[in-house]
């Protein structure tokens, strides 16, 4: 069932993200002074992978949580899963875009004065500035983490 309206979509995506975040907290703390090496890469990759997932396009949770703004903030998320793309090409960031592709339709058509889109997308103006308040916050936290561990568990840091 979807959720009945944009916030309880944002809060419920941003619970997975925030899981995911807890558990590569934990991997880093088992792992942090002489821990096995291997648990700190589990840790980086806990902390890439919601970091990933924190990008503003539909379908990932990024995407769902930034649509309190308005759906068309999933533009800002194509240079940037292009840019991904780019840097390291993988097949399943062609299968994210194409994915992200009929959403991306959907956002181009988007009309704020339909009514059914009025009734999704009410949020009161402070609900907005909490959420991505949230979500930048854990946005950044992520790169900073991912930037860390990486930094651990790099050949030269051995």
């Amino acid at each position: 069932e979807q959720p009945r309206d944009v916030e309880t979509e944002a809060y419920v995506a941003l619970a997975g993200p925030v899981v995911g975040t807890v558990a590569a907290i934990l991997c880093y703390l088992a792992a942090a002074d002489e821990g096995p090496r291997w648990l700190m890469a589990v840790a980086y990759s806990g902390f890439f992978l919601n970091l990933f997932n924190l990008l503003p396009i539909s379908p990932l949770d990024g995407g769902r949580v930034t649509a309190v703004l308005s759906p068309r903030i999933w533009f800002v998320g194509v240079p940037l899963l292009g840019a991904m793309f780019l840097w390291h090409p993988n097949p399943l960031l062609i299968l994210i875009g194409l994915l992200a592709a009929p959403q991306l339709a959907r956002a181009w058509k988007y009309d704020p004065d339909a009514p059914e889109n009025q009734s999704y997308y009410a949020v009161p103006a402070r609900r907005r500035i909490e959420i991505l308040a949230v979500y930048f916050g854990l946005a950044a936290y992520l790169a900073f983490m991912a930037y860390r561990t990486h930094a651990l568990i790099s050949p030269e840091a051995t």
